[in-house]
């Protein structure tokens, strides 16, 4: 059963929904702009035409939405979530032996929730159902913009495969429709976080994604953040256990770099009588988490302090999380110190630029997709701000407004 039409039959979405589109034409009057790149812009009204902003014009006239009063930005982008990740009936993280239906329910109620939380794009890293979630979200199911790794490659040390296996998993993802390759070049911390794979087994791995036009991201940890940079890899994420000259190393290459320090352990550890027991969600496992959670801050500050590092927002959210995307904002202001725009940013153009698609997403501007968000407040003055998404609006289509029209 599809994505949509499981949805349909349980009746948790308007039979048309396979028809929304955006309206010929919008205007939204906002006193207090940020345009994802850092700046503030004047006082304005957004004309929006056909899913796509037409351009800025104070004077425009036939307002459809009054945001004054409030924050208006880009769509936010996270650029890891694992989409699919849901509790299923019994409360417990759900496994494959859970039905295809509640599979497919989970993901699709995950990406209204992550919708909802103000992300109107993100890059779920994987699994092989994120692909009929992609086509359903592109079809018109209530969801952010996906992209998405399939399943990933993980490295076994010499069995991972000679260097034409290994370029043949490259290809067969391609081959399905993977926007990207995801690598895990270093186990869980859960169970050590040592490294699965050589520099010259990634560099290949990471040289066929590019040779195929798409991008790599890579499980690091330890010295496999180096390795990874060095192979010429696309993303590095986590970095726990990295050092300054790691970073250094990241930064030197131009790849980017995400650690995550706001969310996902938090989580993890929130909901501990949900996960233990399933895999390698062990008592050892959650001490380690609990021991270890001050190190991504650590690492977090290094990149903050290492110039020309291109910090990009990532949370890896798993169940528990999905919704709940924005707290990573608190652990990059609160806990590393990054100023508010510089984290926002992060999340808005630097996290467009690494998907690639920086000219479309991430920016509020004349030619962009009319991702918008507002919020209630001003979040370099009150960062809870980002806590209160009151409108919602993923090219040209409005799916959340609380306030007045």
């Amino acid at each position: 059963m599809s994505i949509v039409r499981a949805v349909l039959v349980l009746g948790l979405m308007p039979a048309a929904v396979g028809a929304q589109a955006p309206v010929a034409r919008t205007v939204i009057e906002a006193d207090r702009i940020f345009d994802g790149r850092g700046g503030v812009l004047a006082p304005t009204r957004i004309v929006i035409e056909q899913g796509k902003i037409a351009g800025l014009d104070p004077k425009a006239g036939g307002v459809t939405y009054d945001l004054r009063g409030l924050t208006v930005l880009p769509g936010w982008i996270d650029t890891h979530v694992h989409i699919g990740s849901h509790f299923g009936r019994d409360g417990r993280l759900a496994t494959e032996s859970e039905s295809p239906a509640d599979q497919t329910l989970g993901a699709a109620a995950n990406a209204w929730r992550t919708l909802m939380g103000g992300f109107t794009t993100v890059q779920s890293v994987g699994e092989a159902l994120d692909l009929p979630l992609r086509e359903a979200i592109t079809r018109g199911l209530p969801g952010p913009r996906l992209l998405t790794s399939l399943e990933p490659i993980f490295g076994r040390g010499d069995s991972t495969g000679t260097p034409d296996q290994l370029r043949a998993m490259v290809q067969e993802r391609a081959r399905q429709g993977a926007d990207l390759i995801k690598i895990f070049s270093s186990k869980s911390m859960r169970v050590g976080a040592g490294p699965t794979l050589t520099r010259e087994q990634l560099a290949i791995l990471c040289g066929e994604a590019k040779r195929l036009g798409l991008r790599s991201m890579v499980h690091a940890y330890r010295s496999q953040i180096r390795e990874a940079a060095l192979a010429g890899c696309t993303q590095v994420e986590h970095a726990t256990y990295g050092s300054a000259d790691d970073v250094a190393a990241v930064a030197k290459a131009g790849v980017y770099f995400s650690p995550q320090l706001g969310l996902v352990t938090q989580n993890y550890l929130e909901n501990k009588a949900h996960y233990l027991g399933i895999g390698n969600y062990t008592e050892e496992g959650f001490a380690i988490m609990a021991r270890d959670l001050p190190l991504d801050s650590v690492i977090c500050r290094h990149a903050m302090t290492t110039p020309g590092t291109k910090m990009v927002f990532s949370t890896d959210a798993t169940a528990g999380a999905h919704g709940r995307n924005a707290e990573e904002f608190f652990g990059r202001v609160v806990t590393c110190g990054q100023p508010v725009m510089d984290a926002l940013v992060s999340a808005e153009s630097l996290a467009a630029e690494s998907l690639g698609l920086g000219s479309e997403i991430g920016s509020i501007g004349a030619g962009y997709q009319a991702d918008l968000i507002a919020l209630d407040g001003d979040p370099r003055e009150d960062l809870s701000a980002v806590r209160r998404v009151v409108f919602v609006m993923k090219g040209g289509v409005v799916y959340r407004w609380t306030g007045r029209r």
